[in-house]
């Protein structure tokens, strides 16, 4: 396979060149890193990443190839991602495809040949940037103004375009390593729950299966009323809010409906941008961290058993600590001391930040499936 080339501008004035592979075009959208040492096709394919460039610290990308079972969703959400050494040919017994025809497949960018160390502390010290890379278009000038006439992230309602667009039932639940495929859910619990799909993972609604409920997956233009009246009427027992992209701040439909949920005492657990949700929708708006978190190697501080969990975080956005005046805190980021928990005084609803259904531990945090499922 050849490289092509591709140029990038950042809107901090940094213009670069480097290789490309996978699909060919032009993309904007806002850069972090990661610092994850695998899974980055689950990367690439978590919704959340929607509207942005992943920067990989991890050197070495594509030796495991990619296929249709690490996928979080149905295509590639992520603009593209920027690694130092790309591996066109995989060695893994698992895998089906190559990453660069994966990309190309899903129209993603993939772009290699570049100093991403240099690229994450440009980050970590100054903040996600606005950023364009282009196969097509190699004048700084004609990029930099292409840029500035592109929306940024926090002005997109990503989840309009992440969001499955008709219910469904979710049927499958954890991977099973002795046969390598997904178990079948089974609802042996009695109990049914509603996630609202604002970007969800696979692996979160497999989790939620595997505790036994029965999931019903609805699209983010949900009916609150409808969902209301289902949780009165004994048809439903609870609510999910799951994890999805951009800022939650422009979310304002979306958090009016949560906060009906609130008022009418429905059962809810949330993760993510579902988190973030619950706090504005409880009149506790949302901050923009300085660089983010994202990861797999991410310790969280359980404050019930002082257990120090491994997880896997995607985040840019956070609650202030102005919460805790309606909310016990039940976990804490051990990098910066963020919120990373909340269980909401007098109320049946709490959520985190982290991601507990990534198992990076591996199964440290798994045990909040298994809360929610309780507390039905």
């Amino acid at each position: 396979m050849s490289l092509k080339p591709i140029w990038i501008y950042l809107e901090n004035g940094t213009y670069l060149e480097a290789k490309s592979f996978g699909y060919e075009g032009t993309k904007v959208g806002e850069i972090v890193f990661n610092t994850s040492m695998s899974g980055y096709q689950e990367i690439m394919s978590d919704p959340s990443y929607a509207g942005q460039f992943v920067v990989f610290t991890m050197p070495e990308i594509g030796i495991v190839g990619t296929n249709e079972d690490d996928m979080e969703s149905k295509t590639v959400h992520a603009s593209g991602m920027l690694v130092r050494n790309f591996n066109e040919v995989p060695s893994n017994f698992r895998s089906t495809d190559t990453l660069s025809s994966f990309l190309d497949k899903h129209e993603g960018l993939g772009i290699c040949d570049i100093d991403t160390r240099y690229l994450t502390k440009m980050i970590r010290d100054g903040g996600p940037k606005m950023m364009i890379a282009s196969t097509e278009v190699s004048d700084k000038d004609e990029l930099k103004k292409i840029l500035e006439n592109t929306p940024r992230i926090e002005e997109i309602n990503y989840i309009e375009k992440v969001s499955t667009k008709k219910g469904y039932t979710h049927t499958s639940a954890a991977w099973d390593d002795t046969k390598l495929e997904y178990k079948t859910a089974e609802a042996n619990s009695g109990k049914k729950i509603v996630a609202i799909d604002f970007g969800v993972k696979r692996n979160i609604l497999n989790e939620l299966s595997e505790v036994g409920l029965e999931v019903e997956v609805v699209p983010y233009s949900f009916d609150v009323d409808d969902l209301i009246k289902r949780y009165e009427a004994k048809d439903i027992h609870g609510v999910f809010l799951s994890n999805g992209p951009g800022d939650p701040l422009i979310l304002k439909d979306e958090a009016k409906k949560v906060k009906k949920l609130i008022e009418a005492k429905v059962p809810m657990f949330a993760i993510c941008l579902g988190h973030q949700l619950l706090s504005i929708a409880h009149d506790h708006p949302t901050y923009k961290l300085k660089f983010g978190q994202h990861g797999g190697n991410h310790p969280v501080k359980n404050q019930d058993t002082s257990v120090v969990e491994i997880t896997a975080q995607n985040h840019n956005y956070n609650v202030p600590d102005s919460v805790c005046s309606i909310a016990k805190v039940t976990h804490i980021n051990l990098f910066d001391n963020t919120i990373e928990g909340l269980d909401y005084i007098g109320e049946p609803i709490f959520s985190v930040q982290h991601h507990p259904e990534a198992s990076p531990g591996p199964h440290e945090s798994k045990y909040i499936f298994e809360e929610f499922a309780k507390r039905l």
